[in-house]
């Protein structure tokens, strides 16, 4: 029987206090709402390597006293002076003799003293210094004191720091994070800039960023220090929700300091002292700079018609249904569609956090896009692990159809009640009889413990993108018109689908699926797009296997 090599010998345990802890948030049960997102947010700290090296060596520490060998070290020190004495007078250059005078440093007699102190436990103030002079730290330092501050950098490079103009004189009004200024630390903001290589910089801000990043080698500035506190970084990590490029902004003060980002990009934002323009950083790397703040974005924006606005009449109702006459009669009982027109989508703070288990799974997209066949594949590929809603309906059953099987069946007036007392996700009337998705049946599903899928309009997400619901939201994207009408032939060869898509039908529901992507891209986590069933399949089961081991970026509304 083979044995384990070195590389396989199992982690040292935790210490007993640490895996009582993890023991006994392992053991709570879990509960509705936040409180899960909770226990899941705490656990991955406990669960860190740095948490868990603390507890070790905290118990290290706890199991060691640590107490002096003795406490009259400076009695010692003259016992052994006088012993090696006599053999420090007989050469004069021996060790001997060196002993002896490090041992009559006043540096080591002090450090001798603070230790029997500290031995002792005797932690009173020591007496102040004799001398008319008071201590150097406590001295005021004069407003005028002018310093010179060196830098070397080559010709070209940024130096991540922008200037304004204060009464006639050039002063630092930011300084990037990471840059080579921010990582020196000689300069702060509010620090007056004088002269550059002996030169005075005069009164234009332009003129001496050129002057300064045309420089090379030795840079010296005479500069008046503003000797202002700097503020402790905060931790903000924002979702951008529109695209920004520093080179076609009019209102930047410097373009060379801008950040250039994408929608769905994730920012650290670094300093949000200037309310017009913060620095960040990409959360992958790279250096900070400049970007809009929420203030001058939503200054921009307020007044500037949003170029994709997406009509609450179009998407499916619910997953069994079809035809353009439900389409026109769809309305929503949470009446947000008139809202979703008016947003501004700019900036979305998140937080990180460990793999964890959504609650459901949201498909967004045109009608006729494959929504419904992905997720009935993937409930079929793990029915233990997936779910779906059963639609309610104010229509009679057929005579071979059961309550509970393909929908539940309400008299009208008790659905009318329901939707007025905001019980239903979404709702719709077709043929004269009512249909609907009530949330409580999401609810039902979750707490089977299974992941509840849904295909809903767009406007939906808006109320499933809370901390209750958890969702990840896919959007699947229409293919070109061609392939959609190839895909829609094979599937009539198959006998899955029994209506012929026109080219009018294809390019009606691409600029649908355009409409709803420019619309609500913001709420989406993941895009597929649909040229191939099996494949588009692939990747969503792929990507429902990544939340299991990969760290999540979720609002921060769910989780504080």
């Amino acid at each position: 029987m083979s044995r384990p090599g070195p590389g396989s010998a199992p982690p040292p345990p935790d210490p007993p206090a640490m895996q009582q802890v993890l023991d006994n948030l392992m053991g709570l049960p879990g509960t509705p709402g936040v409180a899960d997102l909770d226990l899941i947010f705490l656990r991955g700290i406990m669960e860190s390597p740095i948490v868990r090296s603390l507890a070790k060596a905290h118990e290290r520490l706890e199991e060691r006293k640590l107490e002096a060998v003795r406490g009259d070290n400076l009695a010692l020190v003259q016992e052994i002076l006088r012993d090696i004495g006599r053999l420090a007078r007989a050469d004069a250059q021996g060790a001997a003799a060196e002993l002896a005078r490090i041992l009559r440093e006043p540096h080591f007699q002090s450090l001798l003293e603070t230790h029997d102190s500290v031995a002792a436990k005797s932690y009173e103030p020591p007496p102040s210094s004799p001398g008319p002079e008071p201590a150097l730290g406590a001295q005021p330092v004069p407003p005028d004191a002018v310093r010179m501050v060196g830098i070397r950098k080559a010709a070209g490079e940024n130096l991540g720091v922008t200037f304004r103009v204060e009464r006639g004189e050039l002063v630092i009004a930011r300084i990037l994070h990471g840059g080579m200024v921010a990582q020196q630390g000689l300069l702060h903001v509010g620090d007056v800039i004088r002269e550059v290589n002996g030169r005075e910089v005069g009164s234009d801000p332009r003129a001496l960023q050129d002057s300064l990043r045309h420089a090379s080698g030795s840079v010296v500035l005479k500069i008046l220090p503003s000797y202002q506190e700097p503020h402790p970084p905060r931790q903000v990590f924002v979702k951008c929700h529109f695209d920004y490029d520093p080179a076609t902004d009019s209102l930047i003060p410097c373009k060379e300091a801008g950040l250039r980002f994408m929608a769905g990009d994730l920012l650290q934002i670094v300093n949000q002292d200037d309310p017009n323009w913060w620095q960040a950083c990409h959360v992958e790397g790279g250096s900070a700079g400049l970007v809009p703040s929420q203030l001058l974005e939503e200054k921009r924006k307020a007044f500037v018609r949003r170029d994709g606005e997406v009509a609450p009449a179009s998407g499916a109702l619910c997953g069994s249904l079809s035809g353009k006459r439900k389409k026109r009669m769809m309305y929503l009982t949470t009446k947000n569609a008139e809202f979703d027109r008016h947003e501004l989508l700019i900036y979305e703070e998140v937080a990180r956090m460990p793999p964890f288990r959504r609650k459901t799974l949201v498909l967004i997209g045109a009608q006729g896009v494959g929504r419904r066949s992905l997720k009935n594949k993937l409930i079929m590929s793990d029915q233990a692990r997936y779910g779906t809603t059963i639609p309610y309906t104010s229509r009679k059953p057929k005579e071979s159809e059961r309550d509970g099987q393909s929908y539940r069946f309400v008299s009208r007036g008790e659905m009318e009640a329901d939707i007025r007392a905001g019980r239903y996700l979404e709702h719709g009337e077709y043929e004269g009889n009512l249909y609907g998705t009530r949330i409580d049946s999401i609810r039902a599903v979750v707490a089977a413990g299974k992941m509840c899928i849904l295909d809903v309009n767009p406007q939906a997400v808006k109320v499933l993108r809370t901390a209750e619901f958890v969702p990840f939201v896919v959007f699947i994207e229409a293919p070109a018109p061609e392939r959609l009408r190839a895909m829609n032939r094979a599937a009539l060869e198959s006998g899955v689908a029994t209506k012929q898509l026109t080219e009018a039908d294809a390019q009606r529901t691409v600029e649908e699926s355009s409409r709803i992507q420019r619309g609500y891209g913001h709420y989406f986590d993941l895009s597929l797009t649909n040229d191939d069933l099996e494949r588009t399949f692939g990747r969503l089961r792929e990507a429902m296997e990544h939340l299991r081991v990969q760290p999540q970026w979720v609002p921060v509304t769910w989780v504080y």
